[in-house]
Order: C-alpha cells, then sequence, then structure tokens
C-alpha cells in the first residue's frame, strides 16, 4: 500500500486497500481459531496429569467443553474470511419502490416502506437522495427512486429486491376489512468511476420537463427535471430532486449508469447459471419475498423462514433482524458452495 506506483494508480489503490482490509479480517478469524485450539489443548494437557486435583479436573472438563462448543463459528469465521470479497459491496445502493397490486393502499404500503428504510439509514448516518418520486395525494408514493450513500449500504440491502406484500385494514376502507396489498423493491450499487462506463451520446434520449409534487405542490415551472433512455437496453433514469437542470442531469446520467451495470451483471449470471437470493418482482400478489401482516405485528421472510413478531418496530426502521437473518443465509450458502457442498 506504501508502494508509490500504487498510490498513483486510485484504481489499483481502491483494489489493494480492500484487499488488504479483507486479509485483515481473514487474520484476526484465524488468531482467534488458533488460540481456542491452543486453550482446548492446554486444558486437555491438565486433564492428562494423574495428580491432578478433582475439582481441577471438573474445571477443566467444563472449560473444554465450553471451547469446544465455540469451534464451529470460529471455523465458520475463517471460512467467511477465505471467501473473495465482493467489491460491490462496499457501494451506495440505489433503491426503487413501486406500488404494485392494490391501487392507493399499494402507494401508501410503498411509502411506509420508504419510510421504513429511510429511519435505518437515519439511525445509521447514511444519507438518503431522493432522485425521483411520484407521490399520490395521501402521502402514498405510486414510485420512489432514491440512493442511500453509506459504507457497505448496497452489502447490506442487496437482498431486499422482490414483492413485498401487506395485510391490514387500508385507511381507505370504512367497513374494517383486512386487504392485501403489494409494493416491489429494487436494489442496485450504484456506479463508480473505476467502472469506467462510458455511454455513447447516440445511445441516450434526454427528455427534459418540468418537476413536481402531488397536488399541483412545489411546481417547477422550468425544465429542470431530467430523463434519460438508454435506447439499446430501454432503461430509464429519471431525476427531479434538484433546481438545476445540470445538476440533475449529472445524478440521472449516475443512476443509469448503475441500472445499465446492474443488467449486465444480471445477464452474466444467468449466463453463468448463478443463483440470486432474491430476485426482481412484478408488483403481483403471488411474488413475494416478505409478509407484512399489521393485524398479527407479524412479519414474514418466506426466503429464510424467518417470523418475527414485532413489525411494529421493524416499520420504524428496526430492521436489524431482518437483514442479519438474511446475510447469515447467503454466507452460510456461498461457504457450503466454496466447500463443493452444494
Amino acid at each position: 500500500m506504501g508502494d508509490s506506483s500504487v498510490m498513483a494508480d486510485a484504481k489499483r489503490y481502491r483494489e489493494t486497500v480492500r484487499e488488504h482490509t479483507a486479509l485483515k479480517k481473514l487474520e484476526a478469524a484465524a488468531k482467534r481459531y488458533f488460540k481456542l485450539l491452543d486453550d482446548i489443548d492446554g486444558a486437555k494437557a491438565m486433564l492428562a496429569d494423574p495428580s491432578l486435583d478433582p475439582e481441577l479436573a471438573a474445571e477443566a472438563e467444563k472449560e473444554v467443553e465450553g471451547l469446544s462448543a465455540g469451534i464451529p463459528e470460529a471455523e465458520r469465521e475463517v471460512l467467511a474470511g477465505l471467501l473473495p470479497p465482493d467489491p460491490l459491496e462496499a457501494r451506495n445502493a440505489c433503491f426503487e419502490i413501486r406500488a404494485g397490486t392494490g391501487g392507493e393502499e399499494a402507494a401508501l404500503f410503498a411509502g411506509d416502506l420508504f419510510r421504513m428504510y429511510s429511519r435505518y439509514c437515519e439511525a445509521k448516518g447514511w444519507r438518503i437522495r431522493v432522485m425521483s418520486a411520484n407521490q399520490t395525494s395521501l402521502d402514498g408514493y405510486k414510485e420512489v427512486i432514491f440512493t442511500v450513500e453509506g459504507d457497505g449500504a448496497y452489502g447490506l440491502f442487496r437482498f431486499e429486491s422482490g414483492g413485498h406484500r401487506v395485510q391490514r385494514v387500508p385507511e381507505t376502507e370504512a367497513q374494517g376489512r383486512i386487504h392485501t396489498s403489494a409494493a416491489t423493491v429494487v436494489v442496485f450499487p450504484e456506479a463508480d468511476e473505476e467502472d469506467d462506463l462510458e455511454i455513447p451520446e447516440k445511445d441516450l434520449r434526454i427528455d427534459l420537463f418540468c418537476a413536481g409534487g402531488a397536488g399541483g405542490q412545489h411546481v417547477n415551472k422550468t425544465e429542470s427535471a431530467v430523463r434519460m433512455t438508454h435506447l439499446p437496453t430501454g432503461l430509464v433514469a429519471q431525476c427531479q430532486d434538484e433546481r438545476s437542470q445540470i445538476r440533475n442531469r449529472e445524478k440521472c446520467l449516475a443512476t443509469l449508469k448503475a441500472r445499465i451495470l446492474d443488467f449486465r451483471r444480471r445477464e452474466e449470471e444467468a449466463k453463468l447459471g448463478a443463483s440470486r437470493l432474491t430476485l426482481r418482482g412484478s408488483g403481483d400478489r403471488s411474488e413475494r419475498i416478505r409478509t407484512y401482516n399489521f393485524p398479527q405485528n407479524r412479519l414474514t421472510d418466506h426466503r429464510v423462514d424467518l417470523t418475527l413478531y414485532s413489525l411494529d418496530r421493524i416499520i420504524e426502521g428496526a430492521l436489524d433482524p431482518v437483514l442479519s437473518a438474511l446475510r447469515e443465509k447467503d454466507l452460510t450458502e456461498r461457504i457450503a458452495a466454496g466447500l463443493g457442498k452444494i
């Protein structure tokens, strides 16, 4: 890392820093693992002494039992450290939340999801930047697109993509009946300068329009909002967050690049037959990764058989138990694949 040629190359330097961080984690995990083995050997050596006091022998047996119980987790940490790091995990995350089946109630639920992620990010000190939002008159969202700026944001949220289903009595329901609605969430990594992605001008269609809010509020009378379409793929990005058209162009292009890279990566994964834990859904009730049942205060993630009766806290941003379960599931599958077990 102190090599002047490495320091002069920004891309190579970032890669070296990532490699160094991964190796330091592996080193720490290996030290913990071998210390456990040494402590177990030491306790067993004590037990092998025929003159050992019976009380001390009983203590040594308990120590061996306790230390041995920690071996599987220590081995798991070493194996996790041996897995090749994903450079995308450290990037910012781009979110798209869209209302699916359920009309106005689906839009309200999309708004709840946006606020849930926002509160979680605020608690972590991460910044939310709204790129585009189509808000309804009841403070719901037909669509909201935003980025999360924070170290490791994509790695943390990468498994949120898919169909999210809600079961509750809507605000618009007069007779108290429980309705089922849905929203889709898509998460992909933000493009980085090291991606070296250049988009020819002929491959872009740029549309300018006036930004505006729900019910005609906050209408911008100048054409500062920008929509970009990548003609070869049909991918579209839009930004109306800034008052400046130039700034909106910059942010819009960054989002479009992220979508193009995600599109290409998914194509490569499909060719290689690589499986992903989650898939982008269509917003239909039948395509779901998670169910939010408000009457029972229950959240169920169907991919990891996780059920938590703390939906009231989760919807307010207490997402750690859910995100941790998904990451653990993914780590288990990657370790098994590395060992040739799947």
